[in-house]
Order: structure tokens, then C-alpha cells, then sequence
């Protein structure tokens, strides 16, 4: 399960160096100049202010805690991590999350029920996660799921193994007649855990399988069909890999830009960004303006891309919710134009997984 703070306004951060402030400061004060100063309310049962103090001080503080945390879609923040839980966090999920902290790794995040008849619940990372990265309810929490487990002694940390079912290995490997491989080598007969989860990304961005299912989807867990044979398994990985590397932020077709955001002003977000904030422009095309302020705009932005969906949450609108009132640095802006671009891939990406055939048969165990 994701990470619960108790309190986000405190523990997460938009920068390493607001937090690190935060922290430091946060341990020279006494509780109850603490708790006004920070706005943290009364103590409840598993977050206290002196427990979340004491936890800092044990650990140092130690500039290396503050580290990348996914918050939502698309947005990433900073918060100070100890792993121990009834500290400055209330539940940091330490036995799942250290997986992500201690080398190189990538995790899907899923959720067991799906409470609305859109099943897009389903994200990727390479960071620690909050609670509510997808959805922020009080109908379930997100589930995540390391693709490498790392040993506890960190002299060991590169011996990672695959968390992956050695059963479910073996009969994907006997269905596309590849051996399978702890780490990805340039043998071409073989497969290795990323594309295990390449594969069941994919799917489940397929939009036949989520309406096909989509009344299981809202109560289970979602099951993926076997690959059934070597040629589609390898499209889904193809597939499936672009949209990992789109929404890590890290794939090449995020550039060119296809928005433009062309008049000078103060970057300041005043506006609500809700659905009159979107103007339609070019019908024909299906693209529009994304107003922040009165005079300021992002250009050419997708009609799909200001109302798709991931999880419960519209990432094109959500992030600039987030941030109302701020004032958008360069980064930001060409960060949220980056959104645009992997939501519109996203869509057509989808379209083409619905081309390829697909044995939309689940098997009987989760």
C-alpha cells in the first residue's frame, strides 16, 4: 500500500530543500511550538508530534532520508524517509517501499476495486508512493508491487531477485517457447522480469480488456490472460514498454512538444481549472487552450488529453489544481506540456494494443 503521512502538508515537500529545512527546524522546537508553527492539529493515535520529532532525531537527521516521492500522476515531490513507522510518517509501508530505496527498480501500482465504471487504475513508478497517488478515497488504497526485491544486508544490494511468481514464469515461458531470465540479456530466445511487466502493462492499458472485465475489475484484483504465443507477446512488451518509459517521464517521443504557451506574464495560476478553463479552439482537430490566468494559456492541448483519465484523478487538470496560486518556473511549464504529450501518446498507444490480438481468457488463479 502506498505511504501514509497523516499529515501531507508537512511531510511532502515540492523541493529537497524545503524539507530538509523543514526537518531540521521541525526538531528545535518543543511540541506545542511545533504543532502551531506547522499547523499539524492534535496528536492521533499512530501520528504524535514528539514520536514524529524522535523519529527524525534518531535517524540524524541525515540529508540522504530526503528523497523523490510520487504524490500523483505526473508529480513528483520530496519528503523526508526513515521507514519507521508512528514516526514522521504514520504508516511508511518500510517493508514494500525500502525495495524501491535500495537500487535501480520499477513498480506497478494496481488497486483492488475500482469504484466507478472507468477502470484506468493502473500506474507505473520508480519512487516511493504516496497513498492516493491514483485515487484518494476512503474505498480501498492502492497496492504496489516492486519488480526486484533487494536483500536486507546492503553489501548485497546488487543481488536483486525478480518478484515474480516462478509457477506463472515457467507457463509463460512454455507459451512463447522462451527461456526466462533473471536480468534482460541480448540473447534473443530469452525473456527477463521487465518484460514480464511490459506484457501486463500493456493489457491492462488495453481498452477492450477493461470494458470486457470491467465489472470484475470493480471488486478484484485484475487477472491477466497468458500470452499465447511469441509473436503478440513481443508486440505487448513493445507496447507496453512505451508506455513505461512515457509515464516514468523518460521516453524521446515526449519531444517535440506538440503546446505551445505563448504570452509573457507572471506565470500565476488563479484560476480554478475546472471545465470552462478548457477552450475549445479547432473543433475539427479537437485541440484547445488551457487558461491558468486571465491572459495566459497553453496552446494546441488535445481534447483527449485534458479529459483522460488515470485512476480517479485527470492529470491534465489535477496538477494545475494542485498548484493554484503558484507561480510557474520554466521547469514547471515545460514539465506540464510534457503531461500533455504523454497523455496524448497514451491515448494513441492504447488504440494500437486494441490491434493487436489479444486471448482475452483470465486464468482461474489471481
Amino acid at each position: 500500500m502506498g505511504i501514509v503521512t497523516a499529515r501531507d502538508h508537512f511531510t511532502i515537500q515540492d523541493s529537497p530543500e524545503k524539507v530538509w529545512e523543514i526537518v531540521t527546524d521541525f526538531i528545535t522546537l518543543d511540541v506545542e511550538k511545533a504543532r502551531q508553527k506547522y499547523n499539524l492539529r492534535k496528536d492521533v493515535r499512530d501520528w504524535k508530534v514528539a514520536l514524529a520529532q524522535e523519529d527524525v532525531r534518531q535517524s540524524g537527521p541525515d540529508r540522504n532520508n530526503v528523497v523523490p516521492i510520487d504524490y500523483r500522476p505526473f508529480d513528483t515531490r520530496y519528503t523526508y524517509y526513515t521507514g519507521r513507522s508512528k514516526g514522521f510518517h504514520c504508516m511508511p509501508r518500510g517493508e514494500v517501499m525500502r525495495h524501491m530505496l535500495a537500487g535501480e527498480n520499477v513498480g506497478l501500482i494496481f488497486r483492488r476495486q475500482q469504484p466507478s465504471q472507468n477502470p484506468t487504475y493502473y500506474f507505473i513508478t520508480n519512487k516511493i508512493i504516496s497513498d492516493g497517488i491514483i485515487r484518494s478515497d476512503n474505498k480501498g488504497g492502492e497496492s504496489l508491487a516492486p519488480l526486484y526485491l533487494y536483500p536486507d544486508d546492503d553489501s548485497l544490494a546488487t543481488r536483486r531477485t525478480p518478484n515474480l511468481d516462478t509457477h506463472i514464469v515457467a507457463k509463460i515461458s512454455q507459451s512463447v517457447g522462451l527461456a526466462f531470465t533473471p536480468e534482460r540479456s541480448d540473447d534473443p530466445n530469452t525473456f527477463a522480469p521487465i518484460d514480464v511487466l511490459d506484457y501486463i502493462y500493456a493489457v491492462l492499458h488495453s481498452p477492450t480488456y477493461r470494458e470486457r472485465y470491467k465489472e470484475f475489475l470493480k471488486t478484484d484484483f485484475p487477472r491477466v490472460p497468458y500470452p499465447t504465443d511469441v509473436e503478440s507477446f513481443w508486440k505487448f512488451v513493445e507496447l507496453g514498454g512505451r508506455l513505461r518509459a512515457i509515464h516514468l517521464m523518460q521516453s524521446t517521443e515526449l519531444s517535440p512538444l506538440i503546446t505551445r504557451y505563448p504570452v509573457e506574464g507572471d506565470n500565476t495560476i488563479t484560476r480554478k481549472i475546472v471545465k470552462k478553463d478548457y477552450e475549445l479552439t479547432d473543433k475539427e482537430q479537437g485541440l484547445g487552450r488551457v487558461w491558468i490566468n486571465d491572459t495566459q494559456y497553453f496552446e494546441g492541448v488535445p481534447q483527449k488529453a485534458w479529459e483522460f483519465y488515470i485512476g480517479g484523478y485527470q492529470p491534465a487538470q489535477k496538477w494545475l489544481k494542485d498548484r493554484r496560486g503558484r507561480t510557474l518556473d520554466f521547469e514547471e511549464i515545460l514539465h506540464y506540456q510534457k503531461i500533455i504529450n504523454a497523455l496524448t501518446l497514451t491515448h494513441m498507444i492504447m488504440q494500437e494494443i486494441d490491434s493487436v490480438d489479444l486471448n482475452l481468457t483470465p486464468p482461474r488463479t489471481a
